[in-house]
């Protein structure tokens, strides 16, 4: 993937991992689209930086996601970088009987959203140069948390759609990139921007960037705190890291 001179689309752009990607990738000479569900954040930030521009857009409906991929090739011609950032992680309480709603709306936000939001736009990015899709799962797509089991699900699945979609996507030239972040302090659940257990934003960013900044760029960003979890499997050590991980507050 190109460093800069892009045009990139970051879904869930308005906070979080998105939107520092966002501010990154702007500030280093790549034309950046936000989406995300509110509007007023996204004049918020299109104001605060001039040249960046963003759609209003709810990811759990699948028939605004088409009528979108429609609009934004129109309005951005040159668009050929996708990040599927927009997610959702929500607490299930499997032993008890109150959590389906929870899981429908996390597939349909992690999992549906990004292919659907793919198919729409996979036509124009055959056509464009430099082509680029991101997907972002989870260190919890490796060794999941018991607590929010449909999302480690979704992410699982998105680590194996990424595999195929590489294999397939290859062959027309469009590059696929997994980012794989492990806790990192943003607002994804309550209590993660404010714990000093897990890793600051900024660090992370800094992290992946190098790594996306390598040539080749990696298949997988992968920054040295996820790789408990990434490479638990191949070293034999899984089932400790899931005791681990699911023993903690």
């Amino acid at each position: 993937m190109k460093t800069t001179g892009n045009t990139i689309l970051v879904t869930g752009g308005t906070s979080g991992i998105g939107r520092a990607l966002a501010e990154r990738w702007h500030a280093t000479g790549n034309r950046v689209i936000v989406v995300g569900r509110r509007a007023e954040l996204i004049a918020e930030l299109t104001a605060a930086h001039p040249g960046m521009s963003g759609y209003a857009l709810d990811m759990a409906d699948a028939a605004a996601v088409a009528d979108f991929g429609v609009r934004v090739v129109h309005d951005h011609p040159d668009l050929n970088v996708v990040v599927h950032n927009a997610g959702i992680m929500e607490a299930e309480n499997l032993a008890g009987d109150d959590w389906l709603a929870v899981a429908e709306r996390t597939v349909s936000t992690n999992l549906l959203a990004p292919i659907r939001l793919t198919a729409a736009l996979l036509p124009h990015l055959r056509r464009v140069s430099d082509a680029a899709i991101v997907t972002v799962s989870s260190g919890l797509a490796f060794v999941p948390l018991t607590k929010t089991p449909t999302y480690c699900a979704t992410k699982a699945a998105i680590h194996s759609w990424s595999l195929s979609l590489r294999r397939e996507l290859g062959r027309s030239g469009i590059e696929v990139i997994e980012l794989a972040p492990p806790a990192v302090q943003t607002d994804l659940m309550p209590g993660h921007k404010a714990n000093p257990n897990i890793l600051p934003l900024p660090v992370f960013i800094d992290e992946a960037l190098s790594q996306f900044a390598q040539m080749p760029t990696p298949a997988e960003i992968l920054v040295e705190r996820v790789m408990f979890q990434r490479a638990a499997e191949r070293e034999g050590r899984f089932q400790s890291a899931f005791d681990t991980i699911n023993s903690r507050g």
